[in-house]
């Protein structure tokens, strides 16, 4: 089967180490699942692996994709929980089973005709939702949805900070969080991403570091050092943040006088778990919300879409369509 097989790394010239080859085609061991892969959308998560940033190099060649949708050999339509992990191992959270990995981490990911997956990676597709749409949702969207409705405790009248309106979880919190009935101020530095934070959903959109009309229950957090002491300032007293990413460091100072002084709350929060995760699709069939897509590619022209994603001349998820 024709895959696409991060086969180096390099920091320096990453897309020299994807290529297209032909692979054996996978055979489901006992207690898995072979899905013939229909779309699987394009992630930074590839492109660090690529670069060599946060994966084993004794995990190389190995296939890329960690968000995928398709059709099982039985014929159901399906997307597939990206977390490979032990429930048990986590005290019934399989993202806090110190074991956990990501698809395309350790195991092959869903650039590729077919994938094999645990039994228990494989949720039924809403039959609202394309296969294109499906696959923008696995690691982003979870992830934006346990951060706001599992850690965050979002109830609808809340006022949400987002910062980094460009990321793909920090759009998709936008979007959940509007649907829910919370008032959504997003920041970013760029006017264009600024316009897309209003498009998804934000009722304000402000540059880095504004101060904002009033102070938010809860702060959505994934670039770190840049925005963190704003992050802290725009919180009510009482108010928590939800960090889930660093994109611009991750030793800012920590104000603690500020934190203890107006009882602040400050939670991590990894991907999400397959409940979590079913929750989300439903939240998504039910209300009609969809992620934006910016194209879809075959696969073929795999290198053209990651080029694009790299240069931020993207406005959604690229999606990649297997024949």
């Amino acid at each position: 089967m024709l895959a696409a097989v991060a086969h180096a790394q390099n920091p320096n010239d990453p897309l020299s180490c994807l290529e297209l080859r032909e692979v054996p085609t996978p055979v489901a061991p006992e207690g898995w699942t072979r899905v013939k892969v229909k779309a699987s959308s394009l992630n930074m998560h590839d492109v660090w692996t690529l670069r060599g940033v946060g994966h084993d190099p004794k995990n190389i060649p190995i296939i890329l994709g960690c968000d995928v949708a398709g059709v099982t050999d039985d014929g159901r339509e399906v997307v597939i929980y990206p977390v490979i992990a032990d429930p048990d191992a986590g005290n019934g959270d399989e993202t806090l089973d110190p074991n956990r990995a990501l698809l395309s981490e350790r195991h092959d990911g869903g650039f590729a005709e077919y994938i094999v997956v645990p039994d228990r990676c494989v949720i039924p597709k809403p039959e609202q939702l394309s296969f294109e749409e499906a696959a923008c949702l696995p690691v982003a969207w979870s992830t934006a949805y346990r951060m706001l409705f599992t850690q965050g405790q979002l109830k609808a009248g809340d006022r949400v900070l987002v910062q980094g309106a460009g990321g793909g979880v920090a759009s998709a919190a936008i979007a959940l969080a509007a649907a829910a009935g919370a008032t959504v101020y997003a920041t970013s530095r760029t006017a264009d991403k600024r316009a897309l934070a209003l498009e998804l959903g934000a009722h304000a959109a402000f540059e880095s570091g504004t101060r904002l009309p009033e102070r938010v229950d809860l702060v959505i957090e994934t670039v770190g050092e840049a925005t963190w002491g704003h992050s802290l300032r725009c919180l009510r007293p009482g108010g928590a943040i939800v960090i889930a990413g660093t994109t611009s460091g991750t030793s800012p100072e920590a104000d603690l006088g500020r934190i203890f002084y107006q009882q602040l709350r400050i939670l991590g929060s990894t991907g999400s778990t397959r409940h979590e995760m079913v929750a989300m699709l439903r939240m998504l069939a039910s209300t009609g919300l969809r992620p934006r897509i910016d194209r879809v590619l075959p696969l073929e022209r795999i290198h053209e879409g990651f080029a694009a994603m790299m240069a931020g001349e993207t406005n959604g998820k690229i999606v990649i369509t297997i024949a």
